[in-house]
């Protein structure tokens, strides 16, 4: 009986690397910015608008005023266990509901753990302030609160601040594909409606 098409691929990849084959070295030598001067700020608005984000630009002391005016009617709300500020009649989420009871949930609020000014992408790690990934996969809408701190300029910036071993979800607008006859659908797998309070 002849091997299986994927033995003989296998066996032929063995072949030509030898007995011990060794890997090239990756270059690293990425475009990096300064981490301690934030991302521009203008940059990373634009490129979530272009994403069709919402971007609504705040201070710590208007974020309470500006979050209740955007919520307003958007119920019923739920938020991560750690978000370091109330959001009046929201529900704490104490991770027990499944999709399906989250799927009643209009929207949510959560931080972010770091965005990029180039891409327009936010990152989320699963941090107290940003709650487990279900809940921001699954509401239509997302409001994120990005500090102006969290913003770098750059890809490789944004790694530098990521732990690898977290869950990592990165959101570049809201959800969309083009896939079926290259038409745009939103709301395919995550919120349609992506909200980011741009705190400076």
């Amino acid at each position: 009986m002849a091997d299986d098409p994927r033995s003989v691929v296998l066996a032929r990849i063995r072949t030509a690397l030898g007995s011990s084959p060794t890997a090239p070295e990756v270059p690293r030598d990425y475009r990096r910015a300064d981490l301690s001067v934030p991302g521009d700020l203008a940059l990373l608005a634009d490129r979530l608008e272009d994403y069709k984000a919402t971007v609504v630009h705040t201070t710590p002391e208007s974020l309470a005023t500006d979050l209740a005016k955007a919520v307003d009617g958007v119920a019923p709300l739920i938020v991560p266990p750690g978000l370091p500020f109330e959001v009046p009649g929201a529900t704490v989420d104490d991770g027990t509901l499944d999709a399906h009871a989250l799927d009643a949930f209009a929207g949510v609020v959560t931080g972010c753990a770091a965005a990029v000014a180039e891409t327009g992408t936010i990152a989320l790690d699963g941090s107290p302030d940003q709650g487990r990934r279900a809940i921001t996969l699954v509401p239509d809408r997302h409001y994120c609160v990005v500090r102006a701190d969290q913003v770098v300029q750059t890809v490789p910036d944004l790694l530098a601040r990521l732990t690898p071993t977290r869950p990592l979800t990165l959101v570049s607008g809201p959800s969309a594909t083009s896939d079926i006859e290259l038409s745009r659908v939103e709301g395919v797998h995550g919120p349609r409606t992506l909200v980011v309070f741009l705190v400076r």
